[in-house]
C-alpha cells in the first residue's frame, strides 16, 4: 500500500474540517457552535483553495512553503478587492 503524502493527508483534513463546518452552521442549538462552524468553514476552504493547488508529491517544507505563498496571495487580492469597494462604487453614482 502506498504511503500518503502530507498534501493528500491535508487536503483529507479540510475536506474534514469542512464537514464539521457544515455540520455546525446546520445545529440549532447554540449561536457559539453557530459561529464556530462558519470560522472552521471559512478558514478550511482558504486552506483547501491553496493546497488543491500544489504538487501532490511534494514534501512538508515545500508544501507548507507553497501554501503560505499561495494564502500570502490569497490575501493580497482579498485586501486589493477591500480596497477598491469605495472606489468602484462611486462608479455607480
Amino acid at each position: 500500500m502506498a504511503k500518503t503524502t502530507f498534501p493528500e493527508r491535508a487536503e483529507r483534513v479540510l475536506i474534514g474540517g469542512m464537514l464539521v463546518g457544515i455540520v455546525l452552521l446546520m445545529q440549532r442549538l447554540s449561536l457559539d457552535m453557530y459561529k464556530a462552524g462558519l470560522s472552521v468553514l471559512v478558514v478550511s476552504t482558504l486552506l483547501q483553495i491553496a493546497v488543491g493547488n500544489i504538487p501532490k508529491a511534494g514534501g512538508v517544507a515545500a508544501s507548507l512553503v507553497r501554501i503560505l505563498v499561495i494564502v500570502a496571495v490569497i490575501a493580497v487580492i482579498f485586501a486589493i478587492g477591500v480596497l477598491l469597494v469605495p472606489t468602484l462604487s462611486r462608479l455607480g453614482r
